[in-house]
């Protein structure tokens, strides 16, 4: 077990409808010295590729892929779920579904912010279906931008989304993969990762 999946072992949630609370130390109430391990984690298994630029979509991303974007000493760009009077110019869009929500949110990222030269790594917190990471991909692909990678903190094995996405072909690195969850016994399995 790694330090991820120990800690969600440890003071994770199981809630009914497969929703997994890590509310108390990753998204909610953060844990700052776990937020380092994973950027440097995440660091140790893409620091084969070129990145330029960490990409992830506000607002739980956000903690997950700042220390990312540290360790690598490059930007960090968020994606924003609303338009607002701060964004302005051309704008690259894709509309993600959201499993936690229940709604469709339209995601905004600035153009001047992601250019063709670019070579992305997009982090997230959670991967359940797999919508908000290929919202994520159309805009690095408006872009014309590279996808490097994809770092997930947390995926839900037992969801389709880590399939579709590594069948895509992309190079998708997930830190914790719950195999299945147990609302009743707050039971949690996770698949090896050897």
């Amino acid at each position: 077990m790694n330090f991820l999946e120990e800690r969600i072992a440890r003071d994770g949630v199981v809630k009914p409808g497969n929703v997994l609370k890590v509310d108390s130390f990753l998204n909610h109430q953060m844990d700052v010295a776990l937020l380092d391990q994973i950027g440097l984690e995440f660091h140790r298994r893409f620091a084969h590729a070129p990145i330029t630029k960490v990409l992830t979509i506000e607002s739980s991303g956000i903690a997950i892929a700042y220390p990312v974007a540290r360790a690598f000493g490059v930007p960090l760009v968020c994606a924003k779920k609303s338009k607002s009077i701060n964004l302005d110019g051309d704008l690259y869009t894709a509309r993600v579904p959201s499993f936690t929500h229940g709604k469709v949110n339209t995601v905004i990222v600035t153009k001047k912010y992601l250019t063709h030269d670019d070579h992305v790594l997009i982090v997230d917190d959670f991967l359940a279906n797999g919508c908000a990471l290929q919202g994520l991909i159309s805009i690095v692909e408006s872009a014309e931008a590279t996808v490097e990678g994809l770092g997930i903190a947390i995926e839900k094995g037992f969801q389709d989304g880590g399939h579709r996405i590594r069948n895509l072909g992309y190079h998708l690195e997930s830190l914790a993969i719950v195999e299945a969850m147990d609302p009743v016994t707050g039971a949690i399995t996770f698949r090896s990762q050897d």
